[in-house]
């Protein structure tokens, strides 16, 4: 059950054009961000934020910022994030072998050795304590260039955010990403949690 309840989007018509950058990305409004316009500079600076993290020009590729984004988000719990961050990827054209197979990216052949060098790097800088070491940072950078890797850990950084945000107020997973996620990952255990229902969507 959220603990605050999405507004709708015609609460704040000065955020109508942070709110269309995310029916560009997911299809819709989040409710995270729905929820957060009750502080409209807020709601205004992450969707700043998610514009610069997962700008089209930069040089790693989108769907795979989003895949970094659901490493990040399962490592701290956040379901809704982690069904947010498989529509991304897959509306970025990931392959659905790879959404399937994220949660067991290590070992599995759909993943290259730089991507998973990628998503370690992820995964311990989502880790709390941070967890990674001077020796995992320089063989990152010997298969992803300086900006590549400052990209990668910008996705982390906003994912931080956005998992603490979404978590904390057990925001309403819309139905979109939820059935995507259900549909992907429910055999290996994924459920929406807390975060069950559509309120506001």
């Amino acid at each position: 059950m959220a603990r605050l309840h999405p507004l709708p989007p015609e609460t704040t018509p000065e955020l109508q054009p942070h709110f269309d950058f995310f029916l560009g990305t997911l299809g819709f409004t989040p409710n995270s961000v729905l929820t957060m316009q009750r502080k409209p500079k807020l709601a205004q600076a992450l969707a700043v934020m998610n514009a610069a993290v997962m700008d089209p020009e930069g040089e790693v590729d989108l769907g795979f910022r989003r895949l970094v984004g659901h490493v990040v988000s399962q490592a701290s719990g956040c379901l809704y994030c982690q069904a947010h961050t498989l529509l991304g990827a897959q509306n970025f054209g990931v392959s659905e072998a790879k959404l399937a197979d994220i949660w067991t990216y290590a070992s599995s052949l759909h993943y290259t050795e730089r991507e998973r060098l990628a998503l370690d790097f992820a995964l311990a800088a989502a880790s709390q304590p941070n967890a990674v070491t001077d020796s995992q940072f320089a063989e990152l950078q010997r298969h992803w260039s300086d900006g590549e890797i400052v990209e990668l850990l910008g996705v982390v950084a906003m994912f931080a955010f956005l998992n603490r945000w979404n978590d904390t107020m057990a925001t309403p997973l819309e139905a979109v990403p939820s059935a995507l996620a259900s549909a992907v990952l429910g055999a290996q255990g994924w459920r929406p949690g807390k975060h069950g229902g559509e309120e506001g969507a």
